[in-house]
């Protein structure tokens, strides 16, 4: 009878070895998490239609963070923060050209240049028609960016004076993977679609 009884406690301490290891892993997964999400990674939501249709108000972004997401080149889609717009409310845009390149804009043909090419821009919603008031052609600032949303005629970005050319180290990141969308709002109002989940270009 005792034996039985000493079995019976082993099993209720290695049931309580298991619950504890599983605790312990999960802690660890989760202080993991936590690491990728405060120096790695976070996510964002996307507010306003200026990079609509690539984008719409309400997407979850998944965005590595600044140090870590290497070299930033023209047509990648990145998130800044800038105090002189907004008071620092994080923006979504597409680079458009980076330090050294010349930016050109023919707002009557609505046709941007870099370096004198004229950009194939499949991924925008409207041509370029809308003049915010910077002056062209003008030459991009050794650290900087120039900006632009996708959806021209509702964008204000890089174009606009109180925005302008973006320093790097107001850049936040930038967006890699659209993680749940959104379904717009407004005349940019969408139909939800799963099959918008996936990386972006």
């Amino acid at each position: 009878m005792a034996f039985f009884k000493k079995n019976q406690n082993t099993k209720k301490t290695e049931g309580s070895g298991s619950i504890l290891e599983y605790l312990h892993d999960v802690v660890y997964i989760l202080a993991l998490i936590l690491v990728l999400f405060t120096f790695c990674m976070r996510v964002v939501i996307v507010s306003g239609s200026s990079m609509f249709s690539t984008l719409v108000d309400g997407d979850y972004l998944l965005l590595i963070n600044r140090p870590l997401c290497g070299e930033l080149e023209q047509g990648d889609i990145v998130v800044a923060s800038m105090e002189r717009f907004k008071d620092g409310e994080p923006i979504v845009k597409r680079v458009v050209a980076t330090e050294g390149q010349t930016v050109d804009i023919d707002f009557r043909a609505g046709i941007v240049y870099v370096d004198g090419v004229a950009l194939e821009e499949e991924y925008t919603y409207t041509p370029t028609h809308l003049s915010e008031g910077m002056e062209f052609p003008l030459v991009v600032e050794e650290g900087c960016l120039f900006l632009m949303g996708d959806n021209r005629g509702d964008s204000r970005d890089s174009r606009a004076p109180e925005i302008g050319l973006v320093d790097e180290r107001e850049i936040l990141g930038r967006a890699v993977f659209l993680l749940m969308p959104g379904t717009g709002t407004g005349e940019y109002t969408v139909e939800w679609d799963p099959g918008r989940i996936g990386g972006l270009n």
